[in-house]
């Protein structure tokens, strides 16, 4: 009888932690799902955004407070497949704003050609720490990802800005001089800058610095990419969804 009793008293715990893992599923998914739609509208993104909010509160609102395993299975595959629904329009986004192969690469020499460097005002940041002007010939934003949308994902990069991101340049100076503190060397983030682009380049940096601590060597990752967007075969796009999700799933929200 013992035995049939403790047996009983596992079968209660498998359940109760079985449980508990569902709801923690429909907390991450509620949470990654609310911060993508609310990044999207604030960037003017293309997309029924309002369908797919009205989508989700239907769900939500359908999420009893007590309720057994097979009820709460449905609502993790709804939450699920709006998620999925959520990153496909959100990739096409990106990959919709980034150039590929020869077109990108054609746009990345025109520009070259019309900006200085970004390297001629690092040293600046290197030896004085303060944040040097970009020498620019163009007040214009990059044709890139939206820059809300970059800070969302990886919001770390923010905290190394002296006076804030408030446009792309303060992004590319702040950027410019994480790659100091990652460990990446001048030669490095120049070549990345020069194959990928500047902005590109400092996305990549941002994402990096994202992810510090489960890459062993920054300089040598950024040198992969770098030679992977070389031959056409790296965007920075499914990069920076996986730092938003990650981001998503891990922040608190807010309202």
């Amino acid at each position: 009888r013992a035995q049939e009793f403790e047996a009983a008293a596992e079968r209660v715990r498998a359940d109760n932690r079985a449980l508990r893992l569902m709801r923690e599923r429909i907390t991450l998914h509620r949470r990654d799902i609310h911060k993508l739609i609310e990044a999207a509208v604030e960037e003017d993104v293309t997309g029924d955004w309002g369908g797919l909010w009205r989508r989700f509160r239907a769900v939500v609102e359908t999420i009893p407070r007590r309720a057994r395993i097979a009820e709460l299975e449905p609502v993790v595959a709804d939450l699920a497949a709006l998620r999925d629904d959520v990153d496909k329009l959100l990739e096409i986004h990106m990959e919709s704003t980034n150039p590929s192969g020869n077109e990108s690469q054609s746009e990345r020499q025109q520009s070259d050609s019309n900006t200085d460097s970004i390297f001629e005002f690092e040293p600046a940041l290197e030896k004085s720490g303060a944040a040097a002007e970009p020498l620019t010939r163009t007040a214009e934003p990059p044709k890139t990802y939206p820059l809300g949308l970059v800070l969302k994902a990886c919001p770390e990069i923010a905290d190394y800005a002296v006076d804030g991101i408030g446009n792309w340049r303060d992004f590319m100076i702040t950027a410019a001089q994480v790659r100091g503190y990652l460990g990446v060397s001048p030669s490095a983030y120049e070549d990345a800058c020069h194959v990928m682009g500047q902005e590109i380049a400092a996305v990549v940096i941002a994402c990096i610095l994202q992810r510090a601590q489960h890459i062993e060597s920054a300089g040598g990752y950024l040198r992969v990419l770098t030679e992977k967007a070389r031959a056409g075969e790296f965007s920075v796009g499914p990069m920076l969804m996986a730092a938003l999700r990650a981001n998503g799933a891990t922040a608190k929200m807010t309202g």
